[in-house]
Order: C-alpha cells, then sequence, then structure tokens
C-alpha cells in the first residue's frame, strides 16, 4: 500500500510546527547548554517563571534581521535574539521583551530593536506595565549604526512611557554599552549577584584607554550598582529571587496613570486585625529617653502598616534614608523616611536624589505618601557643599512640594532646619501633618541654638557650662517640642505613638479622592 502523500494544509500545518520549534531553540541546545552552565536561565525560561502559567503570548517570533555584510546573511535565526509579547502577573496585562543571550550574545540589530519597540507601544496604547529581562553584550557591530538608531527608538519609547505606565528592569547577564541607558531610564532596575552586570565601557576597554585594571564584579557588579552607584534598586541572588520579588513589586503599582494601584484588603489574613493591635503596643516604648540615641525606624514603618507587607527598596543605597511600599488599611503607599541608624537620619546628596526619584514616582502613578521624619537636618561638610548638595537638596524638595497625591506625614523626633521644611511639612503641601509628643521641631538643636543666641550671656557667666544647661534647658522647654508648630496649625495633632496607625489610616481615608489643579504648564523645571 502507497503511502498517501500530505496535503497542501498538513504540509502548510508541519511548516508551521517546525518553524514555532525552530524559534524555541533560540542559538541551539549547546548556547542552551552553556547558559545554563552559568547559573542562568533561557529568555524563555525568564518569560515563563515571570508570567502566569500559560498566559504568555508571543509576538514576532520569526522576524530575523536583514543585515548583508560580514557573513551575517548566512547567519539568521528566527527571533534575531529578543523574544517579545504580553500576558499576566497575577491576572493583570503586562507586556514583556526578554534578551537571547544565546542568539549573537543577545546583541541588538534593527530588527531586534522593531520588536521592542513594538510592545512597547502595545503597553502605551494598552495602559500595562513594560518588564524588560535583559540580557545583552550591547549594539550588533556588524549592522552599524542601525543598531545605534535601534537603541535611540527604544530610548524615545522609554522616555514617552515614563509617567504613563510603570517599567520594570531585571538585569540578568551583561548589559554594556548602549544596552545600559534603557534600564536607567525605567522606573526600577533589579539586579542578580555574580551574573549580571552593567557598565558603559567594559574592562578590556578600561585597561586599553586608562591602564587600570578591573574585574566585571568590581566594575559593573549588583553590589557596585546598589550600594555605591545607585544605578540598580535590589540585587537578589538568583535569577528566581528575582523574578518573584519583580511579581512583588508590581502588586503595590496600578497598570498606569489613571488607576490605583490592587486593593489587598486585610481580611485576607484572619490573624492581622490582632497583630496589627499588639505591635501598637510596641509603638509607646520604640523611642529612647536620649534624644541623640538611635533606633529602628524599620521598626515604625513595619508596626505602623498592615503586618508583612514594607517594601523596601535601595536598602544598600543612602541609608540614611528610606523608601519603599508597603500597605495601609489594604491601600497601596510608598514610605519616605530619615534613619537615625544611619548618619543621625541627616540628609544628603545621595539621599535626597534617592528619596525624590521615589516621590516622583508615586505621584505619577496615584500612590499615596507616607513620611516619618527624624531629621537633624542636612549634612555638613566641604564634600557636600562642593558635591552640590543645594542643588540635590531641592530635588527632594522638588518632589515633594510637585506631588498632588494624598501626603501624610510624622514626625517621631526630631525636625530641624530646612529638612524640617523638606521632608513634606505642612508648608509645600501635605494634607496631614502629626507630631509624636517627644518630637522638637526647631531651626537646630537646643544646645545650637543657645550657644548663638545667648552667646555673650555664656561667656560672661561666672560658670558657663552651668549657664549653658540652664538656657537649653529652658530652650528645650519653649521649642524643642511639638507645641509651638501645633499652636500655628502647622501640626493638626500632638498624637500618642500607638494612636499613629489609627490617625493615619483616617487621614489617607479622608484624602483618597483629593483634587489639585496645578498650573497650565509644559513641565516644570526641576533642579537636576
Amino acid at each position: 500500500m502507497l503511502d498517501t502523500p500530505p496535503t497542501k494544509r498538513q504540509q502548510a500545518f508541519d511548516r508551521l510546527g517546525a518553524l514555532r520549534s525552530e524559534a524555541a531553540q533560540g542559538g541551539g541546545e549547546d548556547r542552551i547548554k552553556a547558559q545554563h552552565k552559568k547559573g542562568k536561565m533561557t529568555a524563555r525560561e525568564r518569560i515563563h517563571q515571570l508570567l502566569d502559567a500559560g498566559s504568555f503570548t508571543e509576538l514576532d517570533a520569526f522576524v530575523t534581521h536583514d543585515c548583508q555584510d560580514f557573513g551575517m546573511e548566512q547567519k539568521r535565526i528566527l527571533g534575531d535574539g529578543v523574544i517579545t509579547g504580553y500576558g499576566t502577573v497575577e491576572g493583570r496585562l503586562v507586556y514583556v521583551f526578554s534578551q537571547d543571550f544565546t542568539v549573537f550574545g543577545g546583541s541588538l540589530s534593527a530588527a531586534f530593536a522593531k520588536k521592542i519597540c513594538k510592545v512597547m507601544d502595545m503597553a502605551v496604547r494598552n495602559g500595562a506595565p513594560v518588564i524588560g529581562l535583559n540580557d545583552s553584550g550591547g549594539a550588533r557591530i556588524q549592522e552599524g549604526v542601525a543598531s545605534l538608531g535601534g537603541y535611540a527608538d527604544i530610548f524615545y519609547r522609554n522616555v514617552q512611557a515614563s509617567g504613563v505606565v510603570p517599567q520594570l528592569s531585571l538585569i540578568m547577564g551583561p548589559c554594556a554599552g548602549g544596552a545600559v541607558y534603557s534600564p536607567a531610564i525605567t522606573d526600577f532596575t533589579l539586579m542578580v549577584d555574580q551574573t549580571s552586570h552593567m557598565f558603559i565601557t567594559g574592562p578590556e576597554v578600561i585597561k586599553t584607554v586608562t591602564g587600570e585594571e578591573v574585574t566585571f564584579e568590581e566594575l559593573g557588579g549588583s553590589q557596585t550598582h546598589t550600594a555605591t552607584s545607585g544605578v540598580a534598586d535590589l540585587r537578589y541572588p538568583s535569577e528566581g529571587d528575582a523574578v518573584l520579588s519583580l511579581r512583588k513589586m508590581l502588586s503595590y503599582m496600578p497598570s498606569n496613570n489613571l488607576e490605583t494601584a490592587p486593593f489587598q484588603p486585610l481580611d485576607q489574613d484572619p490573624n492581622a486585625q490582632r497583630r496589627i493591635a499588639d505591635a501598637q503596643k510596641k509603638l509607646r516604648d520604640i523611642m529612647p529617653d536620649n534624644p541623640n540615641q538611635p533606633y529602628d525606624m524599620r521598626e515604625v514603618i513595619s508596626t505602623v502598616l498592615d503586618p508583612d507587607t514594607f517594601f523596601e527598596i535601595r536598602e544598600e543605597y543612602a541609608a540614611n534614608i528610606l523608601i519603599g511600599f508597603g500597605r495601609l488599611g489594604g491601600h497601596a503607599v510608598g514610605i519616605v523616611a530619615n534613619n537615625p541608624n544611619h548618619l543621625a537620619g541627616c540628609l544628603d546628596i545621595d539621599a535626597s536624589v534617592k528619596g525624590a526619584r521615589f516621590v516622583r514616582f508615586c505621584d505619577a502613578f496615584n500612590i499615596p505618601l507616607l513620611t516619618f521624619v527624624d531629621v537633624p537636618g542636612f549634612l555638613p561638610g566641604t564634600d557636600q557643599e562642593k558635591g552640590g548638595i543645594i542643588r540635590h537638596g531641592a530635588k527632594l524638595l522638588y518632589a515633594f512640594s510637585e506631588a498632588t497625591v494624598p501626603r501624610l506625614t510624622v514626625i517621631t523626633r526630631k525636625a530641624y532646619g530646612g529638612a524640617y521644611d523638606v521632608m513634606n511639612s505642612k508648608h509645600i503641601g501635605a494634607d496631614l501633618n502629626l507630631a509624636w509628643p517627644q518630637a522638637e521641631i526647631a531651626v537646630m538643636g537646643p544646645e545650637g541654638a543657645c550657644n548663638i543666641i545667648f552667646r555673650n550671656e555664656i561667656t560672661s557667666a561666672a560658670n558657663p557650662n552651668e549657664t549653658r544647661k540652664q538656657l537649653v534647658d529652658s530652650y528645650s522647654a519653649k521649642f524643642a517640642t511639638p507645641y509651638e508648630a501645633a499652636d500655628r496649625a502647622y501640626i493638626d495633632a500632638v498624637i500618642f505613638p500607638e494612636e499613629t496607625r489609627r490617625y493615619l489610616l483616617d487621614g489617607l481615608r479622608a484624602s483618597l479622592n483629593k483634587r489639585v489643579e496645578t498650573p497650565k504648564r509644559k513641565h516644570g523645571n526641576i533642579p537636576l
């Protein structure tokens, strides 16, 4: 019996199946094995771990480059080194691109760039976050300026999407040259220890040009960028940990700037109310009697928020200020707080920039802001002045003043000088300003103030030390308290520490429908 030849329909089906299998192989089995040997997932494996099971829809799987030089016409691989499409995270639509290092080292071609631009355009049009999984050696040299133009097309779309839809970057391998600028424009960047690196020029070029010898890890590793440069926000020991963290981070964000973040009611945790009640009792004793003794502001934050909801960002960078997401009564909120455990909570250049960028993200995406204040002022010193603390400190002031989301502030202890104004004070538009009874709100600390105001009395006194002590005590009783500010309505209420959550929750609910009409303008001119 003769075999029946396949029908044209079956041939078409067989061809599609073969092409799909070819596209799924990327650079081939050997390169996939090499990827795994480095402890890295493939581009597809990353997507499937990031998105809800079975939700990914791939686009442009059969795209190839059109380069005719350097023998590239003989080297065409389906997908051309990047996998693009959309799916869901916890049921919410997201758009994703995942660079495939097994194909031409993940290098960017014109076709590669067009695929990314396409999903970015779709994300903005449909109001959904964009997630980039980066693993690329940079521009595809064989394509020359076409590759550079592709990068610029992506950068332009990053800027146009900024403040419209959340943009998040996961650095899963090398991210070199032009490849670094897209993550730098996005809202948050996550890295993986040992396997992800970001740099403008690599170690070999640096050695050639400057003679300096440096390793990949020292130059652009995860610790360098999370603790020193501030380029990255978070780092994780494995790709899986980074992906899971990104999924959690998304839960605090709306899909776009016209929505609010998902509400997560407390009744999902049957023990939540008991845990909250027990936690509030700890707040009364959390503040040391010695006003110069540090304490853990993270404990204050975690106690006030819904249990287990504080998601800190940039923990290793500028540790004198804390930023992160959380939930209060199920509502997503952004937290900015001075950290007395580091530099006494002073504001410096790095802390100001860190706080300002986060405030602006929250304002762009309708996330209310909670500010916890314990700040003795701006960090003094010639390094800070020469580094531009005036200009950089003004960024935080500008960001808070510009924000129109609900803004609530708690002064737990010190609020001195210009830093009092900057940290979301009533004067720059905060909606609710609270203070604990031991709060000190003044131009400066009592001793410094008395040394200036009463300089002559102290130096001419028979016992200068005793006179200084008496004057400091008197000044403290009158000015280093929250009551002078409360008398002028700069503070809405002085509260017991254990009342903090209730006041903040009531204040948040009261301001959720806040509306602010801002002046008509193209944009302001933040002191960059």
